[in-house]
């Protein structure tokens, strides 16, 4: 019997996704929150899952190392995460 997929499963699975990320995204310091903040606000829900899970790499960095990366006082180091830095600063205008 062929049963057709269940997307408002999926979607639960990616709302909940979402908000593990913007739990992990509340950080130490203010500065990185706010820089957080508005970047998931306008871009979270149009990510998709590749993007997403860069992401979550990305929060793993201590937050004196993301710091340093987003007010460009410190260079990325991984060029995968470049284009999201990016997208995170240009999200602060």
């Amino acid at each position: 019997m062929f049963k057709a997929p269940n997307h408002h499963v999926d979607e639960d699975v990616e709302d909940r996704r979402r908000d593990r990320i913007r739990w992990h995204a509340r950080r130490g310091l203010l500065e990185n929150d706010l820089i957080l903040t508005r970047f998931l606000d306008a871009q979270l829900a149009k990510m998709d899952t590749k993007e997403m899970a860069l992401l979550e790499e990305l929060l793993r960095w201590s937050d004196n190392d993301l710091l340093d990366v987003l007010m460009d006082r410190k260079a990325v180091d991984d060029a995968r995460f470049q284009p999201l830095v990016e997208r995170i600063k240009a999200a602060q205008y």
